[in-house]
């Protein structure tokens, strides 16, 4: 059996940026609408927060099932590792899908009942990125997903329920937040490009090739810089998002540089780092311009 340890590894700890920053940034554009509804924020947070943990989950059941983590490099897979059932990882799953849901609906039923739409597919898109018969991450699609429910959705989500209404600022903070989470699958998928090969697992990294994979997440990491830029037209306080650059630069070389396997394992790191760092930074500085 897992120990609780085990459990929190398996829910990538790492990843969890990839939840936190789209609220951060959705409540900033709130903010800057005069709108910031603190309740509301943190209900969202944890929506993203129990999507994201149940993805996890979900990953590592279906990956572990078909056999595609038993040679992984890099964190623990508790079905590929077998320190857990994989009936207890789905059930742990599904337990973060359905917490999910309830924080969700309540959302809605205090701002807008088309959201559910918006919920629903969430939930759908998190159990069939590697569940299913045709997971669509085994088809390069996985890159999409994360765009959508981790930048779009997420952020313009956050934004909606608060202030019942949208900014260009919110939409470029999503696209960026999307980029960067982007990257962060990019990096991910590019490590494990070799045992993907070799189990089938057909990601954007395996389609593109190594060098392509590792020119867009350098474009990713880019075009979420350009953006904080084009967001200080409407207050220059966006550039607070810059105090990132560092860490993605940092990252951004590793990549560059040819580094394969283990040697890919801390530009997860600063990607997330990168993500969040930007998220406040972006968040603070829409409040401090409203």
């Amino acid at each position: 059996m897992a120990t609780p340890a085990q459990w929190i590894e398996g829910a990538r700890p790492r990843t969890l940026p990839a939840a936190i920053s789209p609220v951060l940034v959705g409540t900033g554009a709130a903010a800057y609408l005069d709108s910031f509804v603190w309740w509301k924020a943190l209900l969202a947070l944890g929506v993203a927060l129990a999507l994201q943990i149940g993805v996890n989950y979900a990953n590592d059941y279906s990956d572990g099932i078909r056999g595609t983590d038993e040679n992984r490099v890099g964190p623990l897979r508790l079905v590929g590792s077998k320190v857990a059932s994989p009936k207890q990882v789905k059930a742990a799953a599904f337990t973060c899908f359905g917490i999910g849901a309830v924080l969700g609906l309540v959302l809605c039923a205090t701002s807008s009942w088309w959201l559910l739409v918006a919920g629903a597919a969430s939930l759908v898109g998190a159990w069939f990125y590697t569940g299913g018969k045709k997971p669509y991450g085994y088809r390069a699609l996985g890159e999409v997903s994360v765009f959508l429910f981790f930048g779009l959705v997420a952020v313009l989500g956050t934004t909606y329920v608060q202030a019942e209404k949208l900014h260009w600022t919110a939409v470029a903070g999503a696209v960026a937040i999307g980029a960067i989470a982007c990257a962060l699958l990019v990096a991910n998928n590019l490590r494990d490009i070799p045992t993907d090969t070799v189990t089938g697992k057909r990601t954007l990294a395996v389609v593109l090739g190594a060098q392509r994979s590792r020119r867009l997440y350098a474009g990713l990491i880019a075009l979420a810089f350009i953006l904080a830029v084009l967001s200080a037209l409407a207050t220059p306080w966006a550039l607070l998002a810059l105090i990132a650059l560092p860490l993605g630069v940092r990252a951004v070389r590793v990549v560059v540089s040819d580094a394969v396997g283990p040697a890919l394992i801390p530009v997860l790191k600063d990607t997330g780092l990168t993500e969040l760092v930007y998220a406040v930074g972006l968040a603070v500085g829409l409040a401090l311009g409203g």
